[in-house]
This record gives C-alpha cells, sequence and structure tokens, in this order.
C-alpha cells in the first residue's frame, strides 16, 4: 500500500473473539482503514483440531474470503492458526501476511529474574515452532511453558458477560508462577484471547508480573507492511463475520463492531 493510497482493507482472522484485542490495536493505528473481522466460531476451538483438518479448513476458508472482499493485508491473529496453518498460505497465497507467535523474544530481553512463562493453548505450547522460539531467543533465561485447555474458552465466556470463578482462572495460571530463589518476572499471553481477561490476571496473579500482549507488536508489523495509514478524515468501516453465522452482538458492541448476520461461510 503506498503513501498515497486513501483506502485499505485489512482482514483480520482468529477461531473466536481473541482476535478483537488485535483489531482493536491495529484499528486505533490505522482509523481510516476498512476491516473485515473473521471469527471461524464454528470450528472454535482450533486447540482439539487436527492439524491436516486445519490447515485444510482454513486454507479453503481464506479462499473464499479474498476472492469476497479483496483485502490489501490479512492479520492471522491466532497463535494456533499461525504455528500450524501460516505456512501453507504464504505458499499458496502472495498477499502479505501477519502473524501472531508467541513474544518469547522481547519476554526474555526485558526479563530481570531472568524467569519468564509462557501461556498459551495446548496446541500452541506444544509446537515445534514454540520450542525453536526458546532455543533462538530464551538465552539463559528459564522459561516455563504452560499449556491451557480451558482459558480461551474462559476469555470468551468473559467477554459473553458471563464470568467464570476467580479459582477456574487460578488454576489456570497457577503453573507460571515459579520461585526458586528468582520469581518469574514476565508471562508472555500466547493465545490473543487472554487479553480479554488482562484485569483479573493481573489481580489474581501471586505477585506482580508483566503480561506481554502480543496485539502492538501485530500492529506495528502491519504498518511496516503497509506503509502510512490512509487519511483519517474518512471513517474507517468493519465488518465481523462469524462462520457460525451466530454474531454475538453485544460482545462486539464492547469494540465499536456493529454486527452483520452473514450466511456461514466456511462452516460444514
Amino acid at each position: 500500500m503506498s503513501a498515497a493510497a486513501t483506502s485499505e482493507t485489512i482482514l483480520v482472522f482468529d477461531s473466536g473473539l481473541g482476535g478483537l484485542t488485535v483489531y482493536r490495536e491495529i484499528a486505533a493505528a490505522r482509523p481510516g482503514a476498512d476491516f473485515i473481522y473473521v471469527a471461524d466460531d464454528a470450528a472454535f476451538p482450533y486447540g482439539a483440531m487436527d492439524e491436516a483438518a486445519l490447515v485444510t479448513r482454513v486454507v479453503t476458508l481464506m479462499d473464499e474470503l479474498i476472492a469476497a472482499y479483496r483485502p490489501d493485508l490479512i492479520v492471522i491473529a491466532c497463535n494456533t492458526a499461525s504455528t500450524i496453518v501460516l505456512p501453507d498460505l504464504r505458499k499458496k497465497i502472495s498477499l502479505p501476511f501477519v502473524g501472531t507467535v508467541p513474544a518469547i523474544k522481547p519476554a526474555c530481553a526485558n526479563s530481570v529474574s531472568r524467569h519468564i512463562a509462557v501461556l498459551g493453548t495446548e496446541a500452541t505450547i506444544a509446537r515445534e515452532y514454540t520450542r525453536a522460539l526458546i532455543r533462538d531467543y530464551a538465552g539463559d533465561c528459564q522459561v516455563t511453558l504452560v499449556g491451557s485447555k480451558t482459558l480461551a474458552t474462559y476469555a470468551e465466556a468473559e467477554l459473553a458477560g458471563t464470568p467464570v470463578s476467580d479459582q477456574a482462572i487460578s488454576a489456570e495460571i497457577a503453573p507460571c508462577f515459579r520461585d526458586d530463589g528468582a520469581r518469574t518476572d514476565t508471562v508472555v499471553l500466547a493465545c490473543t484471547h487472554y487479553p480479554l481477561l488482562i484485569d483479573r490476571l493481573r489481580r489474581l496473579a501471586p505477585w506482580p508480573v508483566a503480561f506481554l500482549d502480543p496485539a502492538p507488536a501485530i500492529a506495528r508489523r502491519v504498518g511496516d507492511l503497509l506503509g502510512p495509514a490512509p487519511s483519517a478524515a474518512r471513517a474507517g468501516t468493519t465488518r465481523a463475520i462469524f462462520t457460525s453465522g451466530r454474531p454475538p452482538t453485544a460482545a462486539l458492541a464492547q469494540f465499536g463492531i456493529r454486527s452483520q448476520q452473514v450466511a456461514s461461510a466456511g462452516s460444514d
């Protein structure tokens, strides 16, 4: 996208509502852009899917979305989809993609205690990609990997106005906090759903830590690829698409999005 461009379309893709935390950050930086927010909620959560089936599903759905909406750039606002599907998308599709990967490099660079934790879905934590980031960037940091089966679902419940108990969330995050003479001082949020719980995570943490949200870095990368933002004199638009055909109107309203009932693209 050149500096002279007057409009741009950015597609933000996730398995559910977590990508809204990424959308919010990009939209704040590029208020004149048009956004297509796509949640493949018919298949949520992605961590429970077979890898080959997930690749086939997302690649097929992406083909449909690109044909329909002609985006200038696509953000895969999902760690699981980024680590499993993004290589196939980049091989098949020439558009620029921005993925979401655990922020291990900045976490280790900024940790004072040299103890960090990576909190993600079980699928993300199990990925060789995650372990490669540790080998490449952890240095002398001790890294605790914590895979949660339910925290993304808890985050969706929080946004829907039906929060789970403090005890349930505490049980999921407790393994992040290690104290062997030096305490964990940084927790990488390796799932875009988790910032939806950030206020509760901070309150329930047994001691203060830095929780790293990937959204600001993703927004910066979008800016790097697209260049200067289009004129903010023209307010951008946002269309929300949910593959179940059931957009959660109240949740979207919290992010300033008016939901649109769209045929269940990509659903089974």
